[in-house]
């Protein structure tokens, strides 16, 4: 953490001010150690952005220069979601991901965002981390246990992290942005941020709308939802992937589990992990738990990775175990001194408080009417004990964009993760000021699934061009492009099911596959 000399001030400082004396100090760029063939460099931001001139820290960037310096429009910000991903290794991968043509035009930025990764993150002592309860609760008895070790756990975290802890929400996030875009030199931000990346992107579009010049959002958050309405919607989503994968199943004769019933199965494991009964393969220390094994249900479809997914299903069933079998999904133990804790952010972005267990059964209930395979989503559960009791900074409310310019939403119809409702949501909430691309396929993000649901992105963000409100892309779906096409794969830790992600190839993906 740097400390920068207080002065006193005969009024408050304005954000906007705060940025411009911040972007001063420009960026020192130099070829990062990991990845040579980027340059890597920080940017000093206020830890309070009310208090402009109090202690900093220091933002970790990384970006990969137009390749094509005569065509270069100029830089544009990326961010992979969360909340915890490293923008950093974003734009390390960015070759495997993002177009030639992107890549040609553009200096690609990624940053990790405070209180992640390299650039201050949360974290808490390892010994208080690991003495976290079940994420379900089951009683009353069940609350008030999780009630005071979340307390427990927000003092320690708090104690470790620094007065940052209290201040790593996404509209402070989306003010080191602007600091960035500034630090840049560029007049107006261009940016793709993906997930999580959304919402940090729709709260740069509240405070700064007359200094975009492209936002392209896939597979938007939606922060108007209640606790209710989150959890609903999450577990609507992720049944209605797992759906799709049944129906894969049934219609498919590759499918590990073809001719079996897929949900009878599915429940039989379910059952056996509450009764303690159930062992990942390879883990023979402690049994599987229920949202271990929901969290099969949630990332076997995040790509899809069907095929895979069959294949573990059966493997749990007491089937043969695939030589690639994955790690043991869900929240680990960790090990050594210190655990990073992302869900802050998260908390200090939704509140999910719940006031005493007889509220927190009736959203569980509610959850299962709409997802009677899946329950619920199993991030989200595992997430909200955490939160109670945190105060949340920027709290859930509708999407307020007084800009002119336009911006562009993406989604899947079955997206397991950002389901498809609440993209389509965000639309609403902006009415003509946003064009909505929808891809009429399966998973999480559309960019690189296929020519249709990439080229609308590639063309928004390079000639600001902003698909027909509506515009609706086919599984297999072509345009017309001068596009050129790669084949390099985007290794990513967010989808651990698929393995190396496939960059841009334009072909039909398969969900029997890693097409996501």
């Amino acid at each position: 953490m740097t400390l920068l000399p207080v002065f006193p001030a005969s009024g408050a400082v304005s954000p906007d001010r705060a940025a411009a004396t911040v972007a001063k100090g420009r960026i020192a760029w130099a070829p990062c150690e990991e990845e040579l063939e980027a340059e890597c460099g920080t940017l000093a931001v206020p830890i309070d952005w009310s208090r402009p001139y109090g202690p900093t820290i220091d933002l970790a960037l990384a970006r990969r220069k137009a390749t094509d310096p005569g065509a270069r429009v100029g830089s544009m910000l990326i961010n992979p979601g969360g909340p915890g991903g490293s923008g950093v290794e974003f734009a390390y991968s960015a070759p495997g991901f993002f177009t030639e043509e992107i890549q040609r035009r553009f200096d690609l930025v990624g940053f990790d965002p405070r209180g992640v990764g390299r650039s201050h993150p949360v974290i808490c002592s390892a010994s208080v981390y690991n003495q976290m309860p079940y994420a379900v609760m089951t009683s009353q008895a069940d609350f008030d246990r999780w009630t005071a070790y979340a307390k427990r756990l927000r003092q320690d975290c708090r104690a470790r992290t620094g007065p940052l802890y209290d201040h790593v929400d996404s509209v402070n996030v989306a003010r080191d942005m602007d600091a960035i875009r500034a630090a840049l030199g560029e007049e107006k931000l261009t940016y793709y941020g993906v997930s999580y990346g959304t919402l940090i992107g729709q709260m740069y579009a509240e405070l700064f709308p007359h200094r975009i010049r492209a936002l392209a959002l896939d597979s938007n958050m939606d922060h108007s939802l209640d606790v209710k309405a989150f959890l609903d919607t999450e577990a609507a989503g992720v049944e209605d992937s797992f759906d799709e994968f049944v129906a894969w199943c049934e219609h498919e004769s590759g499918c590990a589990l073809h001719g079996q019933d897929v949900r009878a199965l599915w429940e039989r494991l379910l059952a056996k992990a509450r009764s303690g009964r159930l062992y990942y393969p390879g883990v023979t220390d402690r049994p599987m738990t229920e949202v271990q094994v929901l969290w099969q249900g949630v990332l076997g479809t995040e790509g899809p990775a069907w095929q895979m997914l069959s294949e573990v299903l059966l493997a749990l069933d007491g089937g043969p175990v695939p030589p690639w079998m994955p790690p043991l999904p869900g929240r680990q133990p960790v090990t050594g001194d210190v655990a990073q804790l992302p869900t802050a952010i998260l908390c200090e972005d939704y509140d999910l408080r719940v006031r005493d267990y007889k509220e927190y059964a009736a959203l569980l209930r509610s959850s299962a009417r709409v997802a009677p395979d899946m329950r619920l989503n199993p991030m989200p559960i595992e997430d909200l004990p955490i939160c109670l009791g945190h105060p949340t900074t920027n709290p859930q409310h509708r999407l307020r964009y007084t800009g002119s310019a336009p911006l562009l939403l993406g989604t899947s119809i079955h997206d397991p993760s950002t389901p498809y409702a609440w993209t389509a949501n965000v639309a609403r909430q902006l009415g003509p000021k946003a064009g909505l691309l929808t891809y009429e396929g399966w998973g999480h993000r559309i960019y690189g699934k296929d020519e249709c649901s990439t080229v609308p992105v590639d063309d928004y963000l390079i000639s600001l061009v902003v698909p027909p409100n509506g515009f609706r892309c086919p599984v297999g779906g072509r345009v017309e492009t001068k596009v050129k096409r790669q084949s390099e794969a985007w290794p990513t830790d967010r989808f651990p099911w698929a393995g190396p992600v496939a960059a841009p190839s334009f072909s039909r993906p398969s969900p029997s596959g890693t097409s996501g």
